[in-house]
């Protein structure tokens, strides 16, 4: 893994602002360890709110009840952006965000009855995506909001294009963005690339950020990322 990881293809962050890292190939057993839709190398980015504690503004019991909407998470709405030049080579978008978050039957459908991808249609399992072509590989976008998608199969965009926005469509237990690069157009036959982001900034102890240069966040890190900072 460490030797693959070295190898990761360099590419900006795809969002701006603070954001915690829920799923990391970079740990020594990566959360997504499969090759099942390209997703070997697969990030997840979500926020918390400004305690840190939850991802959304509410009691964290108002979850266990199903109180939550998907309007008090802190990352619903948040824009995607390119983050590398290339060409839009698929677009999915109609289909519904759950609007509520109920902690135990969400993670019991995504863990236990998780809906499976089709060559027909992917959005079961992604929900809304964007698929995106360049010199690093094919990145895929998943779980955006219903209707924000921004671009059309085709369309050419440059680095910091907006594609769509972060939602909670799909196999998703809340609003997040699912990342990932891979070496193929169909995540059902392609295999993930790992990746790494040119410059971020990492949260450390008393409020500090330390700047890192061509890094992969690890579970949990919070880490920061301004329109300033790309190249």
């Amino acid at each position: 893994m460490t030797l693959e990881l070295d190898h990761a293809k360099t590419i900006e962050f795809p969002l701006r602002g603070e954001w915690t890292v829920f799923n990391s190939p970079g740990e020594r057993v990566p959360s997504h360890s499969t090759d099942y839709f390209g997703q070997r190398y697969a990030f997840d980015f979500s926020q918390l709110n400004e305690q840190g504690a939850t991802p959304y503004h509410k009691p964290l019991w108002h979850h266990l009840l199903g109180l939550v909407r998907v309007e008090d998470c802190c990352a619903w709405g948040q824009p995607v952006y390119a983050p590398f030049a290339g060409e839009i080579v698929g677009v999915g978008d109609g289909w519904p965000d759950r609007q509520r978050l109920s902690f135990l039957p969400d993670a019991m459908r995504s863990h236990f009855f998780a809906p499976k991808a089709t060559a027909a249609d992917y959005r079961p399992l992604t929900g809304n995506y964007v698929l995106l072509a360049g010199e690093p590989g094919v990145a895929l976008f998943a779980h955006l909001q219903c209707d924000s998608v921004a671009v059309s199969v085709g369309h050419q965009v440059e680095v910091g294009a907006m594609l769509g926005r972060v939602g909670n469509s799909g196999n998703s237990t809340l609003p997040h963005l699912r990342f990932q690069l891979m070496d193929g157009r169909d995540p059902l036959q392609a295999k993930g690339i790992p990746c790494k982001f040119r410059t971020y900034q990492r949260s450390q102890a008393d409020d500090h950020w330390e700047t890192i240069v061509e890094g992969i966040p690890g579970v949990m890190e919070t880490i920061r990322v301004e329109s300033g900072m790309l190249t």
